[in-house]
């Protein structure tokens, strides 16, 4: 996540956006206790679930580290979660760290060192470590040793410090960000997909048991239904309903309350929330549909440029209610039709993708 996202994660939680997969709020405790603890117990990821169970059990048999992990994928799916699972499997302590946090040399030769045989050590946002640290970690992830300089100038001095077996696991969401040399040195990597509403539904009744919460299966299904693929969505969602049920209803979670719930905090039938819709509003109404450039987009909906794009945008095209395109951002036919307007026929809406007589501006933002 670079600098841009944690600002647009931020400005996310400062308009109440429960929908933000990126938002860290007050309740990680609630989080960290939701989160399952071993690997029969996560829910979802079927492929990559018995995929890590096979490196984990074989290495475990063997008595020795298991390969290096590298998990890819946008936020929210379970990296962090993975990464304490691998931990807990092997019987081994886990450190947790960050590209962000590791923007020199000696700051990872300092993590390293102090790393135990068997450890494992978590660094989340591994692409945005800084390159001395990552030249560093190639030694280090081979052939456990990393070199320390002594000294500068002529009469500087590498000094090789043996390091004990550990296992790294990466987490990273752009792992187009990452540099081949340390990608290929991860000796199994998985990609995290969005979930189907019936896995939600499945982590939404063990949330609301870990939490006490009366949970009706109509209400699982429809809190899962607008939680954009994504768990960190749907225990969120699900704590605030619980919130409404215990306030304004009878404290029991089913289908009408869940409704009125979502209703009350902005989250639509197909989980869009206040963001998502003023773009799509914005779109659809003051520029018919499109193209449009995004910091007109952005200027039109009072939001920064990086919001619309890195917080409102992915959901959007993923739904298949916005497309990009080289001359902006277009209003699909389902965005039209999810909030309840006939689309014009003709009109810029509706012209190529690809005529080679438009011509982008690059002042607009456009891609």
């Amino acid at each position: 996540m670079s600098a841009d996202d944690s600002g647009a994660s931020a400005r996310g939680a400062e308009t109440g956006d429960l929908v933000d997969p990126t938002v860290q709020i007050d309740e990680g405790a609630i989080d960290a206790a939701l989160r399952p603890k071993h690997l029969a117990e996560f829910v979802g990821q079927t492929r990559v679930r018995e995929q890590l169970g096979l490196v984990l059990s074989a290495a475990y048999a063997r008595g020795s580290a298991p390969d290096h992990v590298l998990l890819s994928g946008p936020p929210g799916l379970g990296k962090t979660t993975l990464a304490m699972i691998i931990a807990a499997e092997i019987n081994q302590p886990l450190r947790i760290s960050s590209g962000p946090a590791i923007q020199h040399a000696g700051d990872l030769a300092a993590v390293l060192s102090s790393l135990t045989e068997g450890e494992v050590l978590f660094l989340d946002e591994i692409h945005r470590m800084a390159r001395p640290a990552e030249e560093m970690l190639y030694l280090a992830m081979e052939d456990f040793r990393v070199d320390v300089i002594v000294g500068k100038g002529p009469g500087a001095t590498a000094i090789p410090l043996d390091l004990p077996p550990f296992t790294l696991v990466g987490a990273t969401t752009r792992a187009g960000l990452l540099p081949g040399p340390l990608r290929d040195r991860f000796g199994f990597t998985a990609h995290l997909d969005f979930y189907e509403p019936a896995e939600l539904t499945s982590i939404l009744v063990r949330s609301a048991e870990l939490l006490e919460v009366p949970l009706e299966p109509d209400g699982a299904v429809e809190i899962a239904g607008r939680s954009r693929g994504t768990p960190r969505v749907a225990n969120r969602l699900l704590r605030r309903v619980r919130d409404f049920a215990e306030v304004r209803g009878n404290g029991i979670v089913d289908l009408a309350t869940a409704k009125a719930a979502l209703t009350i905090y902005d989250v639509d039938g197909l989980g869009l929330d206040r963001l998502d819709r003023s773009v799509l509003e914005a779109l659809v109404l003051k520029f018919g549909g499109g193209p449009v450039g995004l910091s007109t987009l952005a200027v039109a909906v009072a939001e920064e440029r990086e919001t619309v794009e890195e917080v409102a945008e992915p959901y959007l095209v993923r739904a298949g209610l916005l497309a990009r395109t080289a001359r902006g951002r277009i209003a699909t036919p389902a965005a039209w039709q999810h909030l309840g307007m006939a689309q014009p026929t003709g009109g810029a809406a509706h012209a190529s993708l690809f005529d080679p007589t438009e011509e982008t501006d690059p002042t607009d933002g456009t891609d």
